[in-house]
């Protein structure tokens, strides 16, 4: 007791300091040099609550993004790694709060006495109960630096679980598409199959006439057969992308996976995007990255404080001793209560080591935060660019599409008159179911650039993710 009372001014002293003294600086200058607005830029503000896949009016896709979002693997891993965070952040912050322990403990032996003036039997017994409290007075800030570092990875780790599922819906999405537009190729290149058999049957018809030559024939069997062999390259392509999907949906069923859209989504004008400064603020990866760099913040300011005196407070009481009734244990106890105060002297450089590690660990992040928001807005204005710019290739594929047509009609009807070698007529055919199948690609490919810039654009529809339950027992 005369030791608590001799630390007792000390202690006051440190309730009065406690958790300031290390405490790290707030950073408000992080994003001062981003720039102010997009390369195209839109003054409407994005709406950030919005589903972005809705606006393909699609429930297919709709049902296949919230399948996803319940039972893919990826977003049951995030939703343990939350889980972890969660229950490191309420173990960091136990150290707040004085510890209590009990225990109980029991002995006892039997003897008996065959010799002597006294034989007999007796028997012996002992009975121990006790309770005991620590306290580690947080002079400094140590464990309030360490919670504090923990509730921000907590913190972390709920954007990181909302930037898991950005990117879900964007994957799902582009398989989906991916799909669609391999079906569609599939089709095209099954029309063409057609066409160019209807052509080998006329070809060889006319070579029974004497109207066109063996070669005609041949090189139209040759085009016939590399057509039928686009087939089943095709067909395994889209089976890869079903067993993809069905991955990303956390089906084991691959056969099973049904698309049943035939037809590519029609996309809307440029979606709104606001600012630079409004993406950054809707994209929870770069939330994570600041969240991640302020706990390391504080994991400096708990290993400069562990380089400091700690105080602890520890007391105990205990009943017990020898008796040969149990009853009359609680008749001898004993109670105590003592101050420490414990610092380092000599640690072979450890504490300082942690230190310089910890500081190292925030010029990492402190460049990670920095690469976050330069590939955030690298990636909203890659998406932008290149929607622009595959919208004008498509455009250009139209134009190419047209005359490709026309060139391949006239180079028919020149070929009926005579005119021309049937080689002429090949060169415009190959060249017309090219463009044919190109341009379900242009179009798969314009797809992808508005799904990567909703993806780049984040948003703050993963506040109502549903939550994946574990068997937490203990």
């Amino acid at each position: 007791m005369r030791t608590v009372l001799r630390t007792a001014p000390l202690l006051a002293f440190g309730l009065l300091t406690s958790c300031a003294l290390y405490a790290p600086d707030e950073r408000t200058d992080l994003n001062t040099d981003i720039q102010s607005q997009f390369s195209l830029y839109s003054e409407t503000e994005m709406d950030t609550t919005n589903r972005w896949w809705e606006n393909f009016q699609s429930l297919e896709l709709n049902n296949l993004i919230d399948e996803a979002l319940t039972n893919s693997p990826t977003i049951q891993q995030s939703w343990a790694r939350l889980a972890q965070a969660d229950a490191a952040a309420a173990k960091a912050g136990a150290a707040r709060y004085p510890t209590a322990d009990y225990g109980a403990s029991t002995s006892g032996n039997k003897r008996e006495t065959t010799l002597g003036q006294n034989p007999g039997r007796s028997s012996y017994h002992n009975y121990d109960l006790g309770l005991s409290a620590a306290y580690e007075v947080d002079l400094w800030g140590r464990v309030k630096s360490q919670t504090e570092a923990a509730a921000f990875d907590l913190a972390a780790s709920r954007e990181q679980l909302k930037t898991a599922a950005i990117t879900l819906s964007s994957r799902v999405a582009l398989s989906w598409t991916a799909i669609l537009a391999q079906r569609l190729q599939t089709e095209v290149i099954r029309l063409q199959l057609e066409s160019n058999k209807t052509s080998l049957e006329l070809i060889e018809m006319r070579f029974r006439k004497s109207q066109s030559t063996a070669l005609d024939v041949y090189q139209q069997r040759q085009t016939v057969a590399g057509t039928e062999a686009l087939i089943p390259r095709a067909e395994l392509t889209e089976q890869l992308q079903r067993n993809e999907l069905a991955v990303l949906l956390g089906r084991s069923d691959f056969q099973a996976l049904e698309v049943a859209q035939s037809t590519l989504p029609t996309l809307s004008e440029l979606p709104a995007i606001g600012l630079p400064a409004d993406v950054l603020a809707n994209r929870p990866d770069v939330r994570a990255a600041g969240l991640q760099l302020q706990s390391a913040d504080w994991q400096v300011s708990a290993a400069r404080a562990d380089r400091l005196p700690a105080i602890r407070l520890t007391a105990s009481a205990s009943y017990g001793g020898n008796a040969i009734d149990s009853s009359d244990i609680f008749d001898n106890w004993l109670a105590s209560l003592a101050g420490s105060i414990t610092g380092p002297i000599f640690d072979g450089g450890r504490r300082k080591a942690e230190v310089a590690r910890t500081r190292a660990v925030v010029d990492e992040r402190l460049a990670a935060y920095k690469e976050t928001v330069l590939n955030a807005i690298k990636e909203v204005e890659d998406a932008l660019i290149s929607e622009t710019k595959q919208r004008e290739y498509i455009e250009k594929v139209d134009a190419r599409l047209t005359a490709a047509r026309r060139s391949y009609e006239e180079s028919i009807n020149r070929y009926r008159n005579g005119l021309i070698e049937y080689t002429t007529v090949l060169i415009q055919l190959n060249t017309l179911q090219n463009l044919e199948r190109d341009r379900i690609v242009a179009q798969y490919t314009l797809l992808q650039y508005r799904i990567n810039l909703y993806r780049a654009l984040g948003g703050s529809w993963t506040e109502e993710l549903p939550a994946v339950s574990f068997n937490n027992e203990d």
